[in-house]
C-alpha cells in the first residue's frame, strides 16, 4: 500500500514564483473522505489516483498512469467542476515544495505542498510560507471542486 505523507501551507507574497509551471486539470469520480478517486491530466500525461482517508498529514494513495483519451473520457463522468492550476517546482533547503496557483473559481488562491518521508521529519520553512492547512479540509483539492475558494465568505 503507498502513503502519501504531505504538509500543505498557504503561500504569501511572490518569491516563491520561478519559471512558468505546468497547467494540471483534474476531476473527481468519487469525493467521499473515506476513499477520493481523481482523475489529473498534466501536459500529455495522465493518471487515476485514489487517496483514503487522511489520518493529519498521512493517508493511503494508489496512483496509476493511464491513456490521455481515458483520462479526457473520464474526466467527462467527474462530479462538479474540474479544478485547475499551474503548478511550480520550487527547491528550498534541499526539498521539492510543489506550489499551486489555482485556477478558474478558485483564482486567489495559492497553497504549498510538501511531501515528507515520514510524519515527524524536519524540514526548514521558506519564509514565503503562510498558515499551515493540512488538518483544514476546505483546500483538499477534491473539496475545491464542489466548493470555490471564491466562494467562500470574506472575513
Amino acid at each position: 500500500m503507498g502513503i502519501e505523507i504531505e504538509r500543505k501551507f498557504l503561500v504569501i507574497g511572490e518569491a516563491w514564483k520561478q519559471g512558468d509551471g505546468e497547467f494540471i486539470s483534474q476531476g473527481y469520480l468519487n469525493r467521499d473522505p473515506a476513499r477520493t478517486v481523481r482523475v489529473r491530466v498534466k501536459g500529455q500525461q495522465a493518471w487515476l489516483t485514489i487517496k483514503g482517508l487522511s489520518s493529519g498529514a498521512s493517508r493511503a494513495e494508489f496512483e496509476y498512469p493511464i491513456p490521455l483519451l481515458d483520462a479526457h473520457q473520464l474526466l467527462a463522468l467527474c462530479e462538479g467542476p474540474r479544478v485547475e492550476k499551474i503548478r511550480r517546482l520550487v527547491p528550498f533547503a534541499g526539498m521539492n515544495w510543489e506550489v499551486d496557483e489555482f485556477l478558474g473559481d478558485n483564482t486567489g488562491l495559492v497553497v504549498a505542498e510538501l511531501e515528507l518521508d515520514t510524519a515527524e521529519q524536519f524540514f526548514e520553512t521558506p519564509p514565503w510560507l503562510g498558515r499551515e492547512v493540512t488538518d483544514d479540509p476546505r483546500y483538499f483539492n477534491s473539496q475545491l471542486a464542489c466548493r470555490p475558494y471564491q466562494s467562500w465568505p470574506t472575513t
